[in-house]
């Protein structure tokens, strides 16, 4: 069955380009289901799809003529004389293709759409070998409107951020929404009926990222030991970054650490969240706030406070809609996210009247007028800037 995700339409839309479409994400986030929907959408038959696991498919391209890929595909049954499809997924696993796709991009009518599960590489020799040639597609895990659509739950996507909250349907979702918090957006942990076997599917994911990911980027060898980093930045969720603290309780070097943040970031495990001051210089100066990207990993990595689950959650959500960064004085006051650099959002699990006013307060110091607070459970009294964090959707 087939479940629709939001970039879709601009995936389609992107068909007709004479561009390569490059879609990437977090691994298992659901590239290669999207892709071969993609391909069946286009009511084609000139057109192929190859998977770089195996190793036949790894061979095909790794001729030295690229003249003879032509003929191999020729001889399966593609046809140049008119537009071809050829759909090439987990690019990551053959670095030297680049400069493969594009020779047949300049000199065949080929339409490539290609598919891996890290911006490290995709990002870089990419942007050297197709300057001018692709455009990028990032693909998260499933948002929380998406989950509900693949939990087969109707629901239309409110205003954001300024809409009525409304009891019934806060009733009717809570459910899904706190099982969003705690399992996170990955579609086949969506789609497992039960919670062991979600939990199960979630290791095997964390495993997977570290065993293939990771070591494609890295010769950090001893698995174990980046399993250890993991847990400990887990357990600094929603907090600023201490690389040197970090550093110390690892056994790490601190610029090893930060090339392992850094790693981290580019394959979509963590998102770091820049402070906003009104001093360039302090801004310099001033730590990051880590979050992950998908709770389920979070919470696989640790059993963590549920409030520290909740503001990751709304940092992924909050991330879909625009650039996201915090702010912070030395008095330790914080705003805990400036969407766009424009509207200021405070995150409290039950608020109160005072959490509104302490946000306006210090949002005002900033210049800025539009204030949010984010709640999970309902107050007695809603406020009218009051924000139930599963109408973000």
């Amino acid at each position: 069955m087939y479940y629709p995700r939001t970039i879709f339409s601009d995936l389609r839309r992107h068909l007709s380009a004479r561009q390569v479409t490059v879609l990437t994400g977090m691994r298992r986030s659901g590239k290669t289901t999207l892709v071969k929907t993609l391909l069946d959408s286009l009511g084609s038959r000139n057109m192929m799809y190859f998977d770089l696991e195996r190793a036949d498919n790894r061979l095909l391209f790794s001729e030295k003529n690229y003249d003879n890929i032509i003929l191999a595909l020729e001889a399966r049954g593609l046809s140049f004389k008119k537009r071809a499809f050829v759909a090439i997924d987990e690019i990551q696993l053959m670095p030297e293709i680049a400069s493969v796709i594009k020779y047949l991009y300049d000199n065949y009518p080929i339409k490539f759409i290609v598919t891996g599960s890290s911006s490290y590489y995709l990002k870089g020799q990419f942007t050297e070998s197709l300057a001018g040639r692709k455009k990028l597609f990032e693909l998260a895990t499933l948002s929380f409107s998406e989950f509900l659509t693949f939990k087969g739950v109707t629901s239309s996507v409110p205003k954001f951020p300024a809409q009525p909250f409304l009891r019934a349907e806060y009733e009717r979702l809570k459910g899904h929404y706190e099982e969003y918090i705690r399992l996170g957006g990955f579609p086949e942990v969506v789609l497992e009926r039960t919670i062991s076997r979600k939990r199960d599917l979630l290791r095997d994911i964390l495993d997977s990222y570290i065993k293939i990911d990771v070591r494609t980027f890295t010769d950090f060898t001893n698995i174990q030991n980046i399993f250890t980093l993991l847990k400990m930045l887990s357990s600094r969720a929603a907090t600023r970054l201490d690389y040197s603290k970090i550093a110390s309780l690892s056994g790490l070097s601190r610029p090893t650490v930060y090339n392992y943040m850094n790693l981290f970031e580019h394959t979509y495990l963590i998102r770091r969240i820049p402070v906003v001051s009104k001093s360039r210089d302090r801004e310099i100066v001033k730590a990051p706030k880590l979050y992950f990207t998908d709770n389920g990993i979070l919470n696989t990595l640790g059993e963590l406070d549920s409030g520290v689950q909740f503001e990751n959650s709304v940092a992924r959500q909050l991330s879909a809609k625009g650039a996201i960064s915090y702010y912070s004085r030395k008095t330790g006051k914080e705003i805990d996210f400036i969407l766009n650099n424009r509207a200021a959002f405070g995150v409290k699990e039950t608020p109160g009247t005072l959490d509104l006013k302490k946000l306006k307060e210090l949002s005002k110091g900033l210049g800025r007028s539009k204030n949010f607070v984010i709640f999970r459970h309902p107050p007695r009294r809603i406020e009218k800037y009051f924000l139930w964090g599963g109408d973000m959707r």
